[in-house]
């Protein structure tokens, strides 16, 4: 009875489900039979709206939190709700022209993506979450500066400009021509690739000792590469803004539930594994409540959108989280947008 689907209600129990869930998610608050019969159309009595709340919390869909008080939809409600009942409010112009200014500013890709999720936090009143591979420009060059017998400085430069230092351990017996030896090689190979394509070329021609390399120089070079692969553990970038928006004034008669939260939303490699989840499908994917592990126990929504390229490539993951009392008929339309918004940026 507690998995009805939402045509095995009768007319009578699906309107009234309907006002106590938009009510409930538009206040927070449970909703009582007098109230439902006071600002809806259904033309029922308080006394009928009773009986058919009554049938509804033994369907599992509705529940009362204290004995004297409205009823408030289950976590199986909500999800009935969602799947089959909900109307999508698309965003307004207002709210779309927001999210695309912030999308279009100029500077590094992921200032961008920082501010366009935090501009989806704003306007949907949750935390935004954007789950994106790092940038990985191509490479103009790279090359070695000494700082000791032992150490030096590998110093590798993108083509946009940017510039990245790592300290890296110099090989027993390394004397300056050979430093620079080994950087004019990689200076003459990578440019143009991708750190991993520059990665696989060196391994490819030291493997089949195409470089004009001696043992010490090529053990800098493959060094000198490896130091970048420990990059990996950090991608890909999870961006988390607009936590305050967790902390409203409902939110207070709830602490322990929002420091619960809070504490949830440290743990980023579980949400970057949660949103990854969502890369598979082509839909909004939303976890109500324990549907979500991670954020089972402050009882909190995940919507969650993968970011597609024209090619169809999912190039990242972008969604919001907040409590299960989320405006979802107006916030899911708004992570859909976000997301093809950020598709333009990311491809």
């Amino acid at each position: 009875m507690s998995n009805s689907p939402i045509h095995e209600l009768t007319n009578r129990a699906r309107d009234v489900f309907r006002v106590v869930v938009e009510s409930y998610l538009d206040t927070g608050a449970p909703v009582g039979s007098r109230t439902i019969s006071k600002v809806s159309a259904l033309n029922l009595s308080p006394a009928s709206i009773r009986n058919v709340m009554q049938d509804l919390e033994e369907a599992g869909l509705l529940a009362a939190p204290h004995t004297s008080a409205g009823r408030m939809p289950t976590q199986t409600g909500l999800r009935l709700f969602v799947d089959g009942m909900m109307q999508a409010n698309e965003p307004s112009a207002e709210e779309r022209a927001a999210i695309e200014m912030r999308a279009g500013q100029g500077g590094p890709i992921e200032d961008a993506v920082a501010s366009t999720t935090a501009a989806l936090s704003g306007l949907s009143a949750c935390a935004g979450l954007v789950l994106v591979p790092k940038a990985e420009p191509r490479l103009r060059q790279f090359g070695f500066v000494p700082l000791s017998d032992d150490r030096a400085l590998a110093v590798l430069v993108g083509d946009d400009g940017s510039v990245e230092n790592r300290v890296v351990e110099l090989p027993p017996g390394m004397d300056p021509s050979t430093l620079q030896q080994a950087a004019n090689y990689l200076s003459a190979t990578v440019n143009g690739l991708t750190l991993g394509e520059a990665r696989a070329r060196v391994e490819r021609e030291l493997g089949q000792q195409k470089a004009a390399l001696d043992s010490v120089a090529a053990a800098l070079v493959e060094r000198g590469l490896a130091v970048w692969s420990e990059d990996g553990d950090r991608r890909p970038v999870l961006i988390v803004r607009g936590q305050a928006n967790l902390i409203d004034a409902a939110a207070t008669e709830d602490l322990d539930r929002v420091r619960q939260l809070l504490d949830e939303l440290e743990g980023k490699e579980e949400i970057a594994r949660l949103l990854d989840s969502a890369r598979e499908g082509e839909a909004t994917r939303i976890f109500i409540g324990s549907e979500n592990k991670l954020f089972a126990l402050s009882g909190s929504s995940v919507i969650a959108k993968p970011v597609r390229a024209l090619d169809g490539r999912v190039v990242g993951v972008v969604g919001v989280i907040g409590p299960t009392r989320l405006n979802y008929a107006r916030v899911v339309p708004m992570v859909d947008f976000t997301a093809a918004t950020l598709a333009r940026i990311l491809a």
